[in-house]
């Protein structure tokens, strides 16, 4: 791939619930001026919560299948397809770059909702390669973040790195009655996060035994905390930070963004 001058951006959003796939509303609609705004990539890998093992993985094929990874919503939900390209060759530069690593070429997962349902809104043409990179549960958040680092050669070649998941995700603290405010502790530790990024204090982000009370009840698992630190790995000298999303919604769910984008 040709070598930009400047790197593409890194994103990390919030997917929330899978009905955002759906319709349109305040979140989908940030999303899609995301994708209106940001330079078109040539490729995308993505970090998706719903995406685990214990090992390091990556999709490979040429065209991945949508993945209706969830149950009892609406059946048009079940009948959202998202038809776009894989690449192999991404999929085999994400190998090199991660070597000596072992990293499994998976041929059988495809595109799980964590990344379609915030694609659909951002390149609605489905139209552009993209891949996953699988989160290894058996490993720290310091792995993770060193994914990011090592990957980050990818924006210098247009490729944009997305992370999928919510700082903030207690599905059992979760109410559903629309418009319920954000539980104090979700804002709180939301905020905490924030501010973390906003002053490039990533260590105390991955020191999970040292975050405030409240963060053990925002992040009670892992996965969907962790595909946000792959982005933060991959920061450049020349990176700005912003935050074009920032919403709690069910009470317990941050769709909070971070965006790393750099300006000449």
């Amino acid at each position: 791939m040709p070598i930009a001058e400047l790197p593409h951006p890194a994103l990390f959003l919030g997917h929330g619930n899978p009905m955002h796939a759906l319709g349109h509303d305040s979140i989908t609609d940030q999303w899609r001026a995301l994708g209106n705004q940001l330079p078109r990539p040539q490729g995308i890998v993505v970090f998706s919560a719903h995406w685990g093992l214990k090992q390091c993985a990556v999709t490979a094929m040429d065209r991945p299948r949508t993945i209706h990874d969830f149950g009892g919503f609406p059946r048009a939900l079940y009948q959202i397809q998202y038809p776009c390209p894989g690449s192999p060759q991404l999929a085999s530069r994400v190998c090199t770059l991660l070597s000596p690593r072992t990293v499994h070429m998976d041929h059988e997962w495809g595109l799980d909702h964590g990344a379609w349902s915030l694609l659909l809104h951002l390149y609605p043409d489905a139209d552009i390669p993209v891949i996953q990179v699988a989160l290894d549960l058996g490993q720290s958040p310091d792995f993770h973040f060193d994914l990011g680092k090592r990957l980050a050669p990818l924006r210098q070649e247009g490729v944009l790195l997305l992370g999928s998941g919510n700082i903030v995700h207690h599905l059992g603290a979760a109410l559903w009655e629309e418009m319920s405010p954000p539980h104090s502790w979700a804002e709180s530790f939301d905020d905490w996060v924030v501010e973390r990024i906003r002053t490039h204090d990533h260590e105390s982000l991955l020191e999970w035994g040292r975050w405030p009370a409240e963060g053990h009840l925002a992040v009670p698992t892992p996965e969907h905390f962790l595909p946000l630190l792959p982005i933060l790995g991959s920061f450049q000298p020349t990176d700005q930070v912003s935050f074009p999303v920032r919403q709690i919604e069910m009470a317990a769910i941050s769709m909070t963004g971070v965006l790393l984008s750099s300006t000449e």
